[in-house]
Parts: structure tokens; sequence; C-alpha cells
């Protein structure tokens, strides 16, 4: 063989290792094949169940930004919000913190009373509290106060519903003033002269967002009483013991407060306690002549 057709020969079987290396491809990993309906249905599932816990579970910001919508507040004749009211009333009446007051050491410096409760209906009407902010959906029960016998200290329970929103689902912040307006001033006028007395200033921090559909407690205390004014301060909390608002307020007695009756102001922020009669000191009995009797004889 010549040495052409040697190298001819080596060159096909370059050609052919080349070929062969070349259009090799290492084998590709077994897949599971997944149907189309499958990836579908397990898709559904997880974001059914996702949905499910977030509407049981919202997060916080959520609701808030998003909330739920309500329905208006219902009609007050109707057996049902009826049965609501009363539902509320015998939860203001067992709640945690004021069932734990009522046990406490000092109980008995304590008492209780309803604003509004005895004011008659004729002039409910026209009070924003007391009459056009009252029913179910809104300020369904009279506010519940504990204060102090001295006066200078008390708490007061309210309930706040989903018709006094600013924001849906949280509670108007001019509500907030008007009832912390109302707390401090109850605080400040009952230890003023002629307990009557008018805001002259009111400072307010907001803390936190006030939700609806919950009891409120807003806690006052006296500052000082100077002559005519009173000075004082409160904090708005929700039963957890959030800050939802803080506040000071000044309150002056107006210069004809003689001239004014305090019966209707009595009847708006709740009767106080009146304070105890002088117990009059005992006598021994005297006989017509001067000598001290001793069992009724002479």
């Amino acid at each position: 063989m010549s040495m052409s057709g040697v190298f001819r020969r080596s060159l096909r079987a370059a050609e052919n290792v080349r070929r062969t290396y070349s259009t090799f491809r290492p084998p590709r990993p077994s897949r599971i094949a997944i149907k189309p309906s499958h990836s579908v249905a397990a898709l559904l599932a997880a974001s059914l169940s996702f949905y499910t816990v977030g509407s049981l579970y919202p997060p916080s910001l959520l609701t808030l930004v998003s909330p739920r919508p309500a329905p208006p507040p219902p009609d007050p004749n109707l057996p049902s919000s009826q049965a609501a009211t009363r539902a509320l009333e015998e939860a203001q009446e067992n709640l945690p913190i004021l069932q734990k007051m009522r046990s406490a050491p000092d109980a008995d410096e304590w008492y209780e009373t309803r604003p509004y409760a005895q004011y008659p209906e004729a002039r409910k009407v026209n009070s924003l509290t007391g009459g056009a902010l009252r029913g179910p959906g809104k300020l369904a029960v009279p506010p519940l106060v504990r204060a102090r016998k001295d006066e200078r200290e008390a708490y007061v329970f309210i309930h706040v519903g989903r018709g006094v929103c600013g924001h849906d689902g949280i509670i108007h912040g001019g509500l907030i003033a008007t009832l912390l307006d109302e707390a401090l001033g109850r605080n400040a006028i009952v230890n003023l002269p002629e307990k009557i007395g008018v805001t002259a200033n009111l400072s307010i921090d907001y803390k936190a967002p006030t939700r609806a559909d919950q009891f409120i407690v807003i806690h006052t205390t006296l500052v000082k009483q100077e002559g005519r004014k009173a000075y004082v301060k409160g904090r708005v909390e929700d039963l957890q013991g959030v800050a939802l608002a803080e506040g000071t307020g000044l309150f002056v007695q107006p210069r004809y407060a003689q001239l004014l009756s305090t019966a209707a102001v009595k009847q708006v922020i709740g009767q106080p306690v009146p304070p105890p009669l002088p117990v009059p000191a005992l006598q021994s009995p005297v006989s017509h002549t001067g000598r001290e009797r001793v069992g009724g004889t002479k």
C-alpha cells in the first residue's frame, strides 16, 4: 500500500472519531410528569387556604388599610338591636378590669354612677353624646363611671361602635376628643365650688388608632384646683392597657355660676355621692331639776 493510501485511511479514522464524540449527548435526569390540571388544582387549594387564614386572623396593618365592610347602625327599635344593647350592658358590668377594681382593698373609697341615666329623654335628643350619638352601633350604652369619693380620680368605661368612625373601622379622632373632654370635664366640675364649669383649654396627643366595636377606658386625674379653675389630665386606653390618646384640660367656673341650676349638670355627669351627714353628739338625758338621770330614775 502506498503512503498516500495510508494517509487517507488515517484521515477517515480521525474523522469518524470526531463525529462520534461531537454527537454524544449525556443522558438527562428523569422528570416526573405533572399534568397541567393537577398544577392548577394545587395552586387553587393553596390560595384558598391562605385566604381562609387571612380572613379569620387578618394582619393588623391590613385591617387598617382595607377594613372589612360593615352594615350601617341598626334600627334601635328592632328586637335584635335591643338584645344586642342588653348584651353590651351585661358585658360592661362584668368587665374583668372593673371586677378587679371592685375587689381591690380600697374598693370602699370609690363609687359608681351612670352619666345620662337619669337625664330626661326630652333633653337627650339635643345632646351630642347623650342623644345624637346614642344607639346601637354607635354609643350603644351609657358610660359607667367609677370615681374616688374624694373626686380626685375617676375611670370611665364606654363602648364605641362601628357607626362613629372616620376611616372605616377606626373611631373618629374628633369623637375621642369629645369623650376625653367630657371625662376630664366631669372630674373638674365636681371639684369646682359651684359644680359648674366650661372647657377653657383642651390639649390631646393621639397615640394609636382606636378600633371600633370595643370598650375603652378613660382614666382622669385632678392635677390642681385654684378658685374657679380646675386642671385635669387623662389617658384613653383599650382593655389591654394600650394608650390610644392622652390629654390635659383647664376648666373654668363661669362668674354667673351661682345663678345656674346644678341639677341638670348632675344628671349629665352622673350623680356624685353626697358627703356623709355629721353624726350628732350623744347627750345624757337630764331631769327637770338639772340632775343627770340614770336608767330613767332621779
